[in-house]
């Protein structure tokens, strides 16, 4: 993936393999259910679902799909998250594996509520 300038999320994920369009698909769904009220996004060139900042990222690698937030989702979810390779905002989900779509529900609806809680202030 060379492209740098993304202008739209179904442009970003056309630039894969089918297989991974479907995982990115399906994970935009996820977040889509969950937080429907987002907005779709670009921003650091990957999708990003935003209400009042950004609430969740995802993005498509070699081996792994990568699911980002602010901090402190990562650490809020820690416990819930031992099966993934994290960082402060990052979990990785290897293609092999299947998407944890009521982690990724739960985790967004968290982050957005932090984002309209912050914005009531």
């Amino acid at each position: 993936m060379a492209k740098t300038d993304f202008r739209s999320v179904d442009e970003y994920i056309a630039t894969f393999p089918t297989e991974v369009q479907k995982i990115l698909e399906e994970i935009r769904g996820i977040i889509r259910e969950a937080i429907p009220e987002a907005k779709e996004v670009i921003s650091y060139q990957i999708p990003c679902y935003d209400n009042s900042g950004p609430i969740v990222y995802f993005s498509a690698f070699t081996n792994h799909i990568s699911v980002a937030a602010p901090p402190p989702t990562i650490e809020v979810f820690k416990d819930e998250l031992t099966a993934y390779k994290t960082s402060k905002s990052v979990f990785q989900i290897p293609y092999d594996q299947p998407i944890p779509k009521e982690l990724i529900t739960k985790m967004a609806k968290w982050r957005e509520a932090e984002n309209l809680k912050k914005a009531k202030k």
